[in-house]
């Protein structure tokens, strides 16, 4: 990738060989060229959904795949025209605190298709949006906490007060409240996607008034729950494994829908501005839960599961608020 001139580390994902089963009805011979920038590094929680999304399409033999992670904001705009001028046919990433740069290069490179995380709009012909609206398992994961909860006060640490965070947090709250009107939540927002001990700092502080759960939307948050053994609710990826005996559930997010069909526009020639937000949500399989059943009592679990079932059926909606979440009393 030096031809490019870009100074981040750029990884190849591995590619299948040939002959595996491949999807969406792209050839072997017609893989879709595919770039993805990263702000943070491919490890962080929001960001390795899509690279494992695309990772695995790389996997089946639909694309070919390179990124570039921990790119800055003053040189986004930089490494996606280097991207477009190298004839990437799809370029993926996440735009927040950049909309307007993005969208200039995207009117500039109109055969090109970029599909960005966004809290805006999709703009004609070739600017496409997507977000994380896994709101619905937050909110299954609020009940859990709401109805486990001894002390009534549940801790949230989230990074930035920004509408794709907060509905997520609101819907927590919304259904801890479901199952507990008496439940009461510390807020507080890091201002950083990623910074771990700022994190667990404040989860100390929830926990030393009072806090018996916490919501661990970044990173730290649970490491925090460790030390003091108290239980913590997972937001976008499994952490689980990380933290036996801590989390009791996680409200995962799944890119894989929004990803394979924006890979099959593009390699069926029929790629257009488009809002990609709904394939988030768990009727598109883009969002679930997942829950410790060995603990979370059997009677909690029930109720989750049939409010997850109502979910699904069309006859719950889970109400949609990006307004800041902020402390009780």
């Amino acid at each position: 990738m030096k031809g490019l001139g870009l100074t981040r580390r750029v990884m190849l994902a591995a590619t299948a060989a040939l002959g595996v089963v491949m999807s969406a009805g792209v050839a072997a011979a017609e893989k879709v060229k595919v770039a993805a920038i990263y702000t943070l590094p491919v490890e962080q929680q929001w960001i390795s959904r899509i690279h494992k999304a695309l990772n695995a399409a790389a996997e089946r033999g639909d694309i070919d795949y390179v990124f570039s992670e921990n790119v800055a904001n003053n040189d986004y705009e930089r490494v996606m025209r280097e991207y477009a001028e190298a004839g990437q046919q799809l370029i993926v990433g996440e735009v927040f605190g950049l909309e307007r740069a993005a969208r200039k290069v995207a009117k500039d490179y109109p055969g090109t298709a970029f599909l960005m995380g966004s809290s805006f709009g999709p703009v004609a012909p070739n600017f496409s949006v997507f977000d994380n609206w896994i709101h619905e398992p937050s909110y299954l994961t609020g009940m859990i906490a709401g109805s486990m909860t001894e002390s009534n006060m549940i801790g949230m640490v989230g990074g930035y007060a920004i509408p794709e965070v907060n509905r997520l947090m609101n819907a927590f709250m919304d259904g801890a409240r479901e199952v507990n009107p008496d439940v009461k939540f510390l807020v507080n927002f890091i201002d950083s996607w990623y910074d771990p001990p700022k994190a667990k700092e404040s989860a100390f502080a929830m926990m030393d008034a009072g806090a018996d759960i916490m919501y661990a939307e970044r990173f730290g948050v649970s490491d925090a729950a460790v030390e003091r053994g108290v239980k913590a609710i997972g937001n976008v990826i499994d952490t689980s494994g990380d933290y036996p005996e801590t989390i009791l559930a996680s409200a995962l997010w799944h890119m894989e829908p929004t990803i394979d069909r924006a890979i099959a526009a593009v390699a069926g020639g029929s790629f257009e501005a488009a809002d990609y937000g709904q394939y988030s949500f768990m009727g598109y399989g883009g969002g679930s839960l997942v829950a410790d059943e060995e603990l979370v009592p059997a009677e909690v679990m029930d109720k989750v599961k049939a409010k997850e079932a109502e979910i699904r059926d069309g006859l719950f909606r889970v109400n949609v608020n990006d307004a800041a979440p902020v402390s009780d009393g």
